[in-house]
């Protein structure tokens, strides 16, 4: 007779790895291409950070809400992910696009000359445009302020480039 808070471990790793499992098909055989990632760096990888992501203290308070990552003017930025783009302009004389993905996030791209417009639907790496001049502070040729949010809460774009975390919590008594 298996005792049960062994039992309960079993039922508990069978929920969690039975569908992992079951559909995780053969594995990839020699020469197959490795599943690829959903998010990709819009300026190739790894990107070259020359600010990081610094949340603000408050909703108004002073940050850095995005990353800036350095180019060279031209440079073809690309769409970190799929989604459909909502806005492809100028904003306080700044080329800007943005880009709505499932779950409610939105990444922006500036200084970006577009090369599409809103309503467009882009898939991981497609072309947004190419990298402008002029971003105040920054150290290199050009630099690109990725940004994402969450409704009105600013994130780490660069969170999307990790690989997720699994933790396991303990089993209580």
């Amino acid at each position: 007779m298996v005792p049960r808070r062994a039992a309960v471990v079993l039922l508990v790793l069978g929920a969690v790895l039975a569908p992992a499992v079951a559909g995780a098909g053969p594995a990839p055989g020699p020469g197959s291409p490795a599943p690829s990632p959903p998010w990709s760096s819009p300026l190739g990888a790894p990107p070259a950070v020359t600010r990081p992501f610094e949340p603000p203290p408050s909703p108004y308070g002073p940050g850095h809400r995005g990353a800036d990552l350095g180019g060279v003017p031209g440079d073809v930025v690309r769409a970190a992910g799929p989604g459909v783009v909502v806005f492809a302009g100028m904003v306080a004389g700044r080329p800007v696009v943005s880009v709505d993905h499932a779950g409610g996030l939105r990444t922006t791209y500036e200084p970006v000359a577009p090369v599409v417009a809103a309503g467009q639907e882009v898939s991981r790496g497609s072309p947004l445009g190419t990298l402008a001049a002029g971003h105040e502070g920054c150290p290199a040729a050009a630099c690109l302020h990725w940004g994402l949010r969450r409704g009105e809460v600013y994130l780490d774009p660069l969170s999307l480039l990790r690989p997720p975390r699994v933790r396991l919590l303990p089993l209580s008594p």
